[in-house]
């Protein structure tokens, strides 16, 4: 079976963004947004878990017997969670430290089991190792946006690099936070639902303009016109001389009166 990569990185991406479509992953996405750096750490930490616990999921799909299935998918995830967690103590361990506990609470993530549980348990390596990699960089995106709009308005900086001396402390706070993530979800949907109206109406459009050309078609195909080809154009021509017609008929009639 063919993997369509298009719809699975549209979906991690965009229509399924597991935070500012699905909401899940909040702890994370609230707590460690303060700053962009931040983001970027943790995202790629989940998406590294993603790719690789999907990948084992898949390839053992068929031997995890379906009741223990849960408790299986959580040991494989805490196999990686835990490769993560010794890698950034030893390469990065300011970051290791700023993550703090959400790094072993990946463990228990909701994007990481529900994709293990409703994609790399059903799908190929193949195709759970790219939705494992776009989930991930969807939820890297978001983070990193959300903790590069609190980290320049909250403290006037952007990865650590001062900006301006200007400042607002809401959004370095747990309430600016919530805010900022409520504005991006609202300003995520809105852009969604205006996409997808405006396809909505071209598929809308084409649709109806092959029916009417289908009807004309079928109706007026012996006076199509010959300049252009367009029967619509043909219709009409047709339906002016045959006013025209009926026109000079009634004219010829009051003459002769």
């Amino acid at each position: 079976m063919k993997t369509n990569v298009k719809k699975i990185a549209k979906d991690g991406l965009l229509s399924s963004n597991p935070t500012l479509k699905l909401v899940l992953g909040t702890c994370p996405t609230l707590a460690l947004t303060t700053m962009a750096f931040n983001g970027i750490g943790m995202g790629l930490a989940v998406t590294f878990v993603l790719i690789c616990s999907n990948v084992i999921i898949s390839l053992l799909r068929k031997v995890i017997p379906d009741k223990v299935r849960i408790p299986a998918f959580v040991l494989i995830i805490a196999t990686f969670v835990t490769i993560v967690r010794l890698a950034l103590d030893y390469a990065m361990p300011e970051l290791y430290e700023s993550l703090g506990l959400y790094l072993p609470l990946i463990v228990v993530n909701c994007i990481i089991l529900a994709r293990a549980e409703s994609f790399a348990s059903k799908n190929g390596i193949f195709a759970s190792a790219c939705d494992g990699l776009f989930t991930g960089l969807g939820f890297t995106a978001a983070l990193t946006l959300m903790g590069a709009f609190r980290e320049i308005l909250g403290s006037g900086k952007i990865f650590g690099f001062k900006l301006w001396n200007f400042s607002i402390d809401f959004f370095g706070s747990s309430a600016g936070a919530f805010f900022t993530y409520a504005l991006f979800i609202a300003a995520f949907n809105a852009l969604s639902n205006a996409v997808a109206k405006k396809k909505r109406a071209a598929e809308y459009k084409a649709a109806f303009a092959a029916e009417l050309i289908s009807d004309c078609c079928a109706e007026a195909r012996p006076v199509e016109c010959a300049a252009c080809g367009d029967v619509k154009e043909g219709v009409k021509k047709a339906a002016n001389g045959a006013d025209k017609k009926a026109s000079d008929g009634e004219k010829t009639e009051t003459e002769i009166k």
